[in-house]
């Protein structure tokens, strides 16, 4: 007779289906982390790179919003009502966003003439220094000038890191790469929230000085990246058609801001820029205002400023964790469905969480459940461009079509922002006119019927 098993040992049977279970979970996991193995040390550190000058951009230019209704109040005068603070602060985050989509057009420009590298160095410089000279401004207008020398560099830095990842990494990985790439904002945002809750002991003077820290990191990428060997070969034989005294051809000698508008590039080039206006106008004219909205929904709860401003912190951390996930996603969705599908998943979560956050909710504890939903679709979508606007335009004209794209919509979008600013005083309420604004995504539904799909495609 078999002597009976002890209940305090498995049965084979149980191991053998346990061990099994685990070796198949090592294996998914190994075979999710396959890809890469594929990339290189360098290819690691271009991304790095691109991706901690991106966390910098985007913490500086978040700066403003987070400070902005004590800096205002200080700048313009124990006279100055809610209303005229409301609109000069809409004013200075326009042409803070003017100056963001002239440095993209012109540093794009730039860049397919000096080179990715140079371009963005340059870039992080400029946007550096001058978020620092912003705790100097005696004025409104002062520190208009200085958010709008800001903004030049911010828009820069944003065309020649996306371009320079695009190229160095493998084709078939373009799509992780440019979603990690764009995750870096959700780090910027939540370091702008930090230093604002930190280092805002007794001035906002003291937020800008910490935004300057960015500019060492310059001498990094000088020693460290160089130019992407794609752009190698475009500028050497512009050198060598000079050189030879070649007949002047169209794709490498006409003017790269032209090219954009040949036949070949036309159409996408019109599509890129309204998709990209559609998602800045909702990230610029709703989402940067929610701050503002916390603080507003705070004292019809009684709270006292210093409570408000606390909220209105944790309102960027809580928008930007959620913004993590949209981000990281958009890439692995984009390579199983594609760019358009990817897109129009964004847009459509994004035209319902808002106002149900904003219009639907009663108190700054219901806002909160649902502010890492508002970032994930919101702030998520924006990881498309770099995925896509790459992939759109050749080499020769890369940057150029990247940064006119991108930044096109953004001057649109100031004009936006400045609606917004009035929305506030015809609805008397951030909330109603931050979620009238985010409709503008039913405009990006109706634009992925024009647009080009390049799923799967090689860049020229």
């Amino acid at each position: 007779m078999a002597d009976a098993q002890d209940p305090l040992l498995p049965d084979s049977a149980s191991t053998r289906s346990t061990a099994v279970a685990d070796i198949q979970t090592v294996h998914s996991r190994s075979s999710l982390l396959a890809w890469s193995s594929e990339v290189t040390r360098y290819q690691w550190v271009v991304l790095l790179v691109a991706w901690l000058g991106w966390v910098f951009d985007s913490m500086d230019g978040t700066l403003f919003s987070l400070v902005q209704k004590r800096s205002m109040t200080e700048l313009m005068g124990p006279g100055a009502t809610e209303a005229a603070i409301g609109f000069y602060s809409s004013v200075v985050f326009s042409v803070m966003l003017l100056g963001w989509a002239m440095g993209g057009i012109c540093f794009g420009i730039i860049a397919d003439y000096v080179g990715r590298t140079k371009a963005l160095a340059a870039t992080i410089l400029i946007y550096s220094l001058f978020t620092g000279l912003s705790a100097a401004a005696q004025s409104w207008q002062q520190l208009a000038a200085f958010r709008f020398i800001t903004g030049l560099g911010l828009g820069g830095e944003w065309a020649a890191g996306a371009a320079l990842v695009a190229e160095v990494w493998p084709d078939h990985l373009r799509a992780r790469a440019g979603a990690m790439l764009q995750s870096a904002a959700a780090f910027g945002y939540f370091f702008a929230a930090l230093i604002t809750r930190v280092v805002d002991v007794r001035s906002w003077r003291y937020v800008y000085v910490v935004g300057a820290v960015p500019a060492i990191f310059v001498l990094f990428i000088r020693l460290m990246i160089k130019e992407p060997e794609r752009w190698l070969q475009v500028r050497d034989r512009r050198r060598l058609a000079r050189a030879e005294g070649q007949p002047r051809s169209a794709e490498l000698d006409a003017f790269t801001l032209k090219q954009l508008f040949s036949p070949r590039l036309r159409r996408d080039t019109l599509v890129a820029s309204a998709l990209a206006f559609t998602v800045l106008l909702a990230l610029w004219g709703a989402t940067m205002w929610i701050p503002s909205v916390i603080r507003e929904v705070g004292a019809r709860e009684g709270l006292s400023v210093d409570d408000q401003n606390r909220y209105a912190t944790y309102a960027v951390m809580l928008l930007n964790g959620g913004s993590l996930f949209g981000y990281l996603g958009f890439g692995p969705l984009a390579d199983r469905f594609g760019r358009r599908a990817a897109f129009l998943c964004f847009f459509i979560g994004g035209v319902i969480v808002f106002p149900v956050t904003f219009l639907m909710t009663t108190s700054i504890t219901q806002i909160f459940s649902l502010l890492p939903l508002v970032g994930l679709f919101t702030l998520g979508i924006t990881s498309g461009f770099p995925i896509y606007l790459p992939e759109l335009f050749p080499t020769r004209v890369r940057t150029t079509g990247v940064g006119f794209c991108y930044n096109l919509g953004r001057i649109v979008t100031a004009g936006g922002v400045l609606v917004t600013g009035a929305l506030v005083g015809f609805f008397g309420s951030y909330a109603k006119a931050a979620s009238a604004v985010s409709l503008i995504y039913v405009l990006g539904i109706f634009l992925l019927i024009f647009a080009r799909e390049t799923r799967g495609e090689r860049l020229t």
